[in-house]
């Protein structure tokens, strides 16, 4: 009878991010039920200002006390109940891992992947659950049957993990790869759509795009250049690392035919988790990146086929977007955006200081590039960490170079003023 309850407990433990019994709801379900009730007759543009409310969501992190960390567009943090979560299903997991993996956890996953389509506003059977959004991507570059002259467009500006796999299919398969060339930011739709549109050529079959630059937090109008080339039988793959649960859309609406995505960015899932969206029709025609025994199955099961994997780290995943739905996709977009421009708005009429990013709601959120005249990215980055325990990340590619900041909804006031007053006085200094 005791093992008999133990089984019990664990099997009902699994079910717990999609049920009542979910770590959100035993932690931080009624704080924060409480705390949407006292803002139900704000905007989400107004609560983005509410400093109460956010305390709350604060209070779901356990971020190191004595280092600001405004490097959350590289990775963030998970909020507590995704750390227990993992911590539990990996506890679990060693007490029989062959048994526990792939006879308990392994049947999580189709909750999972309903959890995620819902969220994503898609079909569920146009989910594949991986590890990040470069092996989702690599899933459809390395997939698709491209031939020698056959041309894809992207930007320079991409991702260098996305740039290095075209490149290496253009050098094994013959294909063409041509890159297209920003000066970010730019504040004009049809401008970015025309010069992809100028690019095409009657051999263009693929155009790659980043829906939010990485480098500077730049949003291209996704929708608009899957229009133009849906018009003109081209198909679109984009990259939405940066955008998923920090934009509020769903992936249909973009118009696109494929999507990839990092989980452990804005959704604050634990760290190695992504997410692959195939449109329906075109599951058939792309070739899993790792064998499957039914390669041209309709089953967008057939990339998931990594053998062992960390089931932990996906039924944590559940925890993260129990966390997510809580606050709301609007009211983080707008929270996270007004982060950003409270500190921008702070430096950006400062001498010496230059600004790399919009700060028109259309064409940024989270991310802002800045630079200081007179000091390296690297200059500018160590000092802000050495002497002010600020972490943020150095950018030099191609045109660009400055120091990314990135804030999160943990992210607070006094922490960015902390930033502004080190970003003073280091330009003073210089």
């Amino acid at each position: 009878m005791t093992h008999r309850r133990q089984f019990i407990q664990q099997v009902s433990m699994l079910a717990s991010a999609f049920s009542a019994n979910s770590l959100f709801n035993q932690t931080h379900a009624s704080n924060i039920v409480s705390a949407n009730a006292s803002t139900k007759h704000l905007t989400a543009a107004q609560v983005a200002t509410d400093e109460d409310y956010w305390s709350v969501i604060q209070q779901a992190y356990t971020v190191h006390p004595s280092i600001i960390n405004l490097n959350n567009g590289g990775v963030s943090p998970s909020p507590r109940i995704v750390q227990d979560a993992v911590r539990r299903y990996n506890e679990l997991t060693n007490e029989a891992p062959s048994y526990y993996m792939w006879r308990i956890l392994d049947q999580g996953r189709e909750p999972l992947r309903q959890k995620l389509a819902d969220l994503a506003g898609c079909n569920a059977e146009e989910i594949a659950i991986n590890r990040n959004a470069t092996e989702a991507l690599n899933t459809i570059i390395y997939g698709l049957d491209l031939k020698a002259g056959d041309e894809v467009i992207g930007t320079k500006q991409d991702y260098p993990n996305m740039i290095q796999a075209w490149r290496q299919r253009a050098a094994r398969d013959g294909i063409v790869y041509k890159q297209l060339n920003f000066n970010f930011p730019i504040e004009n739709d049809q401008m970015i759509v025309d010069i992809f549109e100028q690019a095409i050529t009657p051999k263009t079959k693929i155009i790659h795009i980043t829906h939010i630059i990485n480098w500077v937090g730049q949003i291209l109008p996704v929708q608009k250049i899957c229009a133009m080339a849906r018009s003109k039988g081209i198909e679109t793959i984009v990259d939405g690392a940066h955008s998923f649960a920090l934009l509020d859309f769903t992936i249909p609406s973009l118009g696109c035919d494929y999507f990839g995505t990092s989980l452990h960015k804005f959704l604050s899932a634990p760290i190695g988790s992504g997410m692959l969206w195939i449109k329906q029709d075109k599951i058939e025609k792309i070739w899993p990146l790792l064998c499957n025994d039914k390669p041209n199955s309709k089953d967008i099961r057939k990339f998931e086929t990594l053998g062992t994997r960390s089931f932990p780290i996906e039924q944590g995943i559940g925890e993260a977007i129990n966390f997510q739905l809580a606050i709301g996709n609007k009211r983080k977009e707008e929270r996270i955006r007004y982060l950003k421009n409270y500190w921008v708005e702070k430096v950006i009429h400062l001498p010496k200081i230059n600004i790399h990013t919009s700060l028109n709601a259309r064409y940024s959120c989270a991310i802002a590039g800045i630079s200081i005249n007179g000091l390296t990215s690297a200059q500018f980055g160590n000092t802000l960490f050495d002497t002010y325990k600020i972490h943020t990340t150095g950018i030099v590619w191609e045109n660009i170079s400055c120091v990314r900041i990135t804030p999160h909804v943990y992210t607070r006031l006094q922490d960015l003023d902390r930033l502004v007053k080190a970003i003073h006085e280091i330009a003073e200094k210089k």
